[in-house]
């Protein structure tokens, strides 16, 4: 049980977040709109098809990829799987517990898999190596390292810049119909760069990357994913309080030119681990 002492600092501690908020300041210095720092660095794990560890200010998080050969479903006989998986390590958190995912983790598969899914960043029909029979399963797994808010963007980034760094097995078709490793590789994924934007609601005004002790004052939250200067692919909102039309309007904006801002970031770490 938390003691008196506590209860008030973290009192005081919200008190500070929300009128700094009001002021457009934040309680770590940032203002409204602004990112924390980011740093993406690819190809961390040796064994992975694909790789990456990102760092969104103190929150840390890494995915890796894996490629195997699968029987696709039976409605998409022409496709290939993406699957999207992501975990809570214990030592993330003091409150992340060992064992099944609970909500919190499937959401964060959930965002990064529809922003990817929906972005065309990997188009599944490539994926297919004998139709109704055969196909590659591309398998997203994702770790969070460290909780400081915002695991959503940290997850994707992490995603993305794994997939656009991954390489699969080249395979052919025999004249027996057999599926054959050519032993050559070639990239997963196009070039096309999702970035997901996440926003929170506080004390009604937007603020953008909130950080856990933000996170815990929302009243709404809201994920959008673009690929392009005005395209934007996807969306997830949380928590009960709504948006109005005026803050839907801004988050949009927000979203577009902060995508413009991180998919130059991530475009810059993938083109430096390709020359390595």
């Amino acid at each position: 049980m938390a003691s008196k002492k506590s209860l008030v600092v973290e009192y005081l501690k919200f008190e500070q977040m929300l009128e700094g908020i009001s002021k457009g300041k934040r309680i770590d210095g940032r203002k409204l709109l602004e990112t924390r720092s980011i740093s993406i660095e690819p190809g961390v794990i040796e064994k992975a098809n694909g790789s990456a560890k990102v760092k969104l200010g103190k929150t840390e998080v890494i995915a890796g990829i894996k490629i195997q050969t699968g029987s696709p479903f039976d409605d998409t006989p022409n496709k290939g799987l993406l699957i999207v998986t992501s975990e809570i390590l214990p030592l993330a958190a003091p409150w992340a517990e060992p064992g099944p995912p609970n909500e919190e983790v499937i959401e964060i598969a959930r965002v990064v898999d529809r922003g990817v899914r929906e972005s065309k960043i990997i188009e599944l029909t490539d994926l297919c190596l004998v139709e109704g029979k055969k196909v590659l399963a591309v398998f997203v797994d994702i770790s969070v390292l460290n909780v400081d808010g915002n695991l959503f963007d940290a997850a994707s980034y992490a995603a993305v810049a794994a997939l656009l760094t991954a390489k699969m097995p080249k395979y052919k078709i025999t004249k027996e119909g057999e599926i054959e490793d050519t032993g050559k590789q070639v990239p997963l994924a196009a070039k096309l760069i999702p970035v997901s934007t996440t926003m929170a609601l506080i004390n009604d005004t937007i603020v953008v990357d909130p950080t856990l002790d933000e996170e815990t004052v929302m009243e709404a939250r809201v994920t959008l994913t673009t690929t392009g200067k005005d395209t934007i692919c996807a969306g997830q909102k949380g928590f009960p309080g709504g948006f109005s039309m005026t803050d839907i309007e801004l988050a949009l904006d927000i979203a577009l030119k902060n995508g413009e801002k991180i998919r130059e970031t991530i475009k810059k770490s993938v083109e430096l681990a390709e020359k390595k």
